[in-house]
């Protein structure tokens, strides 16, 4: 059995060509994503033995997305089976001043609609040390967001460690809604990733002196917020990705790792963006892999900054990068040359 497990939907991404907006092309190109697919296939990458559990309906849609997860040596024999469809969403890619799109058609998805009986945690948990969700999951619907406090509870008693990216997504739930929710799933959590705005939206913890729009990032505000965080749910590392955006093309990305009343921030890269999707599960990925392989906290989080750092260079949901790759980047060699 697979050693790490991630839960939650992989859909069908539709997308124009390039930088074109929806209506330019008539076609789109078609690849697959999600959350918690895209931390799966980093890990997978790195050489982790890893398995994605979701539902998906018979239909040669699924297959090919379960191919696709295969071909990236990700594990799919947990996959629950039924439903009526799989999920989609239409992305423009921004440019300069002009922003990226997205657009949901996830409604009726296999995964919204599956029940508890679907999975059977102990059985999926057997031999695992390791679980990831995010907080997109339980936003699908009540019976996911049970599904989920079904996994996290069987996974502690398991003694698993368990991560969440609480990734907020105001088309999928209110901030009421989200903070009730994963105010019950955040107990169980080992690890908690967030962004610049996820802990204020889902949980009114706001960084002082801080302006995301304005490109003021203030370090000491988002110590306090992941302090908070940590006290609040006995969280034992909280990791904040820090991104300034100078525009949709170039952004600053760094990160911070709280642990046992540490803060460590990262280096600071400067990004010229090919995909952005995708961004805050490399980091997470990343940040997993290091920890589950004995690195340091500091070079765990270096890890992680780079592998989203590459991630933002390729197209698609994944990051397919190598561990060597990564580590490159990281001890310095960011200058894009040439390699022979």
């Amino acid at each position: 059995m697979a050693k790490i497990i991630t839960f939650g939907e992989i859909m069908l991404r539709l997308a124009p060509k390039g930088y074109l907006r929806f209506m330019q092309e008539p076609e789109f190109q078609a690849t697959f994503g999600g959350g918690e697919a895209n931390v799966a296939v980093s890990l997978a990458h790195y050489g982790l033995d890893t398995a994605f559990v979701t539902k998906l309906p018979d239909n040669p849609i699924t297959e090919a997305a379960i191919g696709e997860l295969r071909r990236h040596r990700v594990d799919t024999a947990m996959i629950a089976r039924g439903g009526g469809r799989v999920g989609i969403y239409y992305l423009e890619k921004g440019a300069s001043q002009r922003p990226s799109k997205v657009v949901y058609d996830r409604a009726g998805s296999a995964i919204a609609e599956a029940d508890r009986a679907d999975f059977d945690w102990k059985e999926i948990f057997r031999d695992a040390e390791w679980f990831h969700f995010t907080g997109i999951t339980p936003a699908l619907g009540q019976n996911v967001a049970e599904i989920c406090l079904d996994a996290v509870k069987t996974a502690k008693e398991r003694g698993l460690t368990v991560s969440c990216d609480l990734n907020f997504r105001k088309n999928l739930w209110t901030r009421e809604q989200a903070g009730e929710t994963m105010g019950r799933l955040m107990k169980y959590v080992d690890m908690c990733v967030a962004n610049e705005e996820d802990a204020e939206k889902v949980f009114g913890i706001k960084a002082a002196a801080t302006d995301v729009m304005g490109g003021r990032l203030d370090h000491d505000g988002y110590r306090d917020v992941a302090k908070q965080l940590a006290d609040r749910f006995g969280c034992q590392y909280v990791a904040i990705t820090l991104r300034t955006s100078l525009s949709a093309s170039d952004n600053k990305w760094s990160a911070m790792l709280y642990h046992r009343g540490e803060a460590l921030f990262s280096k600071e890269y400067s990004v010229h963006i090919v995909d952005r999707v995708g961004g805050g599960d490399s980091f997470g990925g990343g940040l997993i892999y290091g920890l589950h392989t004995g690195k340091s906290d500091r070079e765990a989080l270096e890890f992680a900054v780079a592998a989203s750092c590459l991630k933002h260079t390729i197209e698609g949901d994944f990051n397919l990068v190598s561990v060597k790759e990564v580590e490159a980047l990281a001890g310095g060699d960011g200058s894009g040359r040439v390699q022979r």
